[in-house]
């Protein structure tokens, strides 16, 4: 039996296809480690959605090679979006990896890996798109049915939903559909079963995940919507919290934000990349939305959701992007005083639209732009937490705080898990239960709290 140890990179989505990959592979009869210098198989798998993530791809992939070395008969396997993008030039440039493995095809991966358990050629298909075989079998995405196996890592009571995959808007900046390729979603009762055996295994958060949340179930046939498989999941006794993550801003429907608002489980925080508030950027940026137009959107959001978070992200330094856009941008984050807000520095990315652009901005000022939008947020961030002094909040408990025997962490509704902040508690609690919890002092991004009773 052999050991396999698998590394993720990158966002939720990559991390359900590694626990899709680490479902299949156990079922073949590798035994999974958690130790690579002990491991026989070493998977990474990677993202390429911006620069700084391909180049922490390519550190693990070198560090992993080293290890390889040192172990005769030792494999490596890189997966993932890396390998579908980049896969015939890779194979030129890291001859000591063994096994390419897309975005398409990771399921394919324990007959992959047979393929060489002996030393030798191997039997290599051509990419799809490239036109020289590497060991790498190609398909833009996969879907796979709510039986593929599957082993959840992290929190025992959260976890990750890819309820679709791919996308199909033509955002400048972005590669992610030509990786990824076109929006598909899951049949609504198969994301509905997955789900039922997610809570049937003790978890009690379910974090729905894609790369279009909101266009889920407008190619089913018949139509289906984010809105009815919101209505279905909160029909699952065991689930506690259901949370919207990654919704494109032009599909926020009325009936969507009904959903949010009345399902009792559905946790009224909204997670909606916005990338910019300058009319001119976002036209460049091909986002379909004026800064007056975004305005009237999270208006009606906070109408018909009341006390809803909101947590959107921004690029700074796009193409063109002068400092009086800037500095609308910055206006407009201090007057919508949203709950979360991530800030990126554009990455100039071959194959995008925006690649070739005029008015490329420099590293260094980008940088500059990224801290000053950080610092505007980070003040408003402070006084909605001091706001919360004195009140009795939702907390689900998540573990011991590191380097803290008598505390714990957890996380209120508002909250997600590894993108927002946390409450550092005082008092009796276990991972997994839900506790009602006093604030007694505000951080900048994080909260103190003391456990008052079960929730």
């Amino acid at each position: 039996m052999e050991t396999v140890h698998l590394l993720t990179l990158g966002c939720p989505k990559n991390l359900v296809d590694s626990e899709l990959m680490l479902g299949v592979l156990a079922n073949a009869g590798y035994q999974i480690s958690t130790d690579p210098g002990s491991a026989q198989v070493l998977i990474i798998n990677t993202c390429a959605f911006i620069e700084a993530a391909k180049k922490e791809s390519i550190a693990a992939i070198l560090e992993a090679a080293e290890l390889k070395m040192n172990a005769p008969g030792r494999r490596l396997v890189v997966a993932g979006c890396m390998a579908q993008r980049y896969g015939a030039q890779l194979a030129e440039e890291l001859p000591e990896v063994d096994v390419f493995v897309g975005t398409g095809n990771f399921l394919d991966l324990p007959e992959l890996l047979r393929r060489t358990e002996t030393p030798g050629p191997h039997s290599y298909r051509a990419a799809e798109g490239q036109d020289k075989a590497v060991p790498y079998v190609g398909g833009a995405h996969l879907l796979p049915h709510n039986d593929a196996p599957r082993i959840v890592t992290g929190n025992f009571f959260s976890s990750y939903l890819k309820v679709s995959e791919g996308c199909d808007h033509k955002c400048a900046f972005c590669i992610i559909p030509r990786i990824r390729g076109a929006h598909e979603s899951r049949p609504i009762a198969d994301v509905v079963q997955e789900a039922r055996r997610l809570a049937e295994g003790g978890v009690r958060e379910i974090n729905l995940i894609a790369q279009d949340l909101t266009a889920y179930g407008r190619d089913l046939m018949p139509r289906s919507s984010l809105a009815e498989l919101l209505a279905r999941l909160n029909e699952i006794e065991a689930l506690s919290w259901i949370r919207l993550l990654y919704c494109y801003p032009n599909f926020v429907t009325d009936s969507l934000l009904e959903a949010v608002a009345s399902l009792p489980k559905v946790v009224k925080y909204i997670d909606i990349p916005l990338q910019h508030a300058d009319d001119i950027v976002l036209r460049a940026m091909r986002r379909e939305r004026s800064g007056d137009a975004l305005r009237g959107l999270l208006e009606r959001i906070r109408a018909r959701v009341p006390q809803v978070a909101l947590r959107t992200s921004f690029i700074v330094g796009f193409p063109g992007e002068t400092e009086q856009a800037f500095r609308r941008l910055i206006d407009f984050v201090r007057e919508q005083e949203f709950d979360r807000v991530g800030v990126f520095t554009y990455s100039r990315e071959e194959g995008t639209a925006a690649y070739g652009l005029p008015g490329q901005v420099p590293e260094r000022e980008k940088r500059r732009r990224r801290a000053q939008l950080m610092e505007a947020q980070a003040e408003l961030s402070l006084r909605r937490n001091r706001a919360l002094v004195g009140k009795t909040v939702q907390v689900l408990v998540e573990g011991q705080l590191a380097g803290r025997a008598t505390r714990m962490r957890g996380r209120t509704p508002w909250q997600a898990p590894e993108i927002d902040g946390m409450v550092m508690l005082r008092g009796a609690a276990e991972p997994g239960e839900f506790v009602c919890a006093r604030v007694n002092q505000a951080l900048t991004y994080d909260l103190v709290a003391e456990v008052v009773g079960a929730a």
